[in-house]
């Protein structure tokens, strides 16, 4: 990440709301494997607080609470579900439905570790989706989610028969290919190997809607990045 503040998209002396870059993680993971969002702003805070967590491919809109009176007030409003969360996905295939609901319970998968799966015995789970632009191979797709399960979207996308690009785990873990849409596709000359035009997951966390403590509604966005903006021109390009 090139700077907390070039990332930052809104804050206040209670909070601060960043746009995540695919790659970083939210928080510190087991290992420590790499270093988080909330370790950079600790160094640039001091004290932080983390309010909720996008997945470590995620980009977009994450929020965290500068003190412990605001990290209250805003983690209950995430778990008693009244902020809203909208994510834009790309995802595999043509979606035909307009707009639905996805409602069925998701656990962790039995014999796979770390990932999850709609199960009989799982927590409820509820997404909202629209389509917003239905492609022959793909789908620009928006997503509200009503409850905050891992892997939520992902899980829930591939139930649906179409998920997110890009997936290692819920799908086929194949980058974006301008090869894969365009009918007259060639190399450029000296080019040995095509470069994907988005390798990570097709997944943006857009905008979130919450309260903050003086009762003010507050409602940030996150411009779509670069990889995913690439894609959708050349999707819209290519018909």
């Amino acid at each position: 990440m090139k700077s907390i503040k070039s990332a930052i998209i809104q804050e206040t002396e209670d909070w601060v709301a960043i746009n995540k870059e695919a790659g970083l993680l939210s928080i510190p993971d087991r290992e420590q494997s790499a270093p988080s969002l909330k370790d950079l702003l600790l160094a640039a805070y001091g004290t932080i607080f983390t309010v909720h967590r996008l997945d470590r491919e995620t980009s977009g809109v994450i929020l965290f609470a500068k003190n412990e009176s605001s990290h209250q007030y805003l983690s209950k409003q995430f778990e008693e579900r009244s902020t809203v969360k909208k994510y834009n996905g790309l995802v595999l295939g043509k979606v035909y439905e307009e707009e639905g609901i996805i409602d069925v319970p998701i656990g962790p998968h039995p014999g796979k570790p770390g990932q999850m799966t709609v199960i009989r015995k799982g927590k409820p789970s509820i997404t909202l989706f629209k389509t917003l632009e239905a492609f022959p191979l793909y789908s620009w797709m928006e997503f509200t989610i009503l409850t905050g399960r891992t892997h939520q979207i992902r899980v829930h996308m591939q139930h649906l028969g179409h998920p997110i690009v890009c997936d290692p785990y819920y799908g086929d873990g194949n980058p974006f290919l301008l090869s894969n849409i365009k009918k007259k596709f060639k190399l450029g000359k000296d080019v040995l190997e095509e470069k994907p035009l988005l390798n990570r997951l097709a997944l943006h966390a857009s905008s979130l809607q919450f309260t903050d403590k003086n009762g003010q509604q507050i409602e940030l966005h996150a411009p779509l990045p670069k990889d995913l903006r690439a894609c959708l021109q050349q999707l819209e390009k290519q018909g």
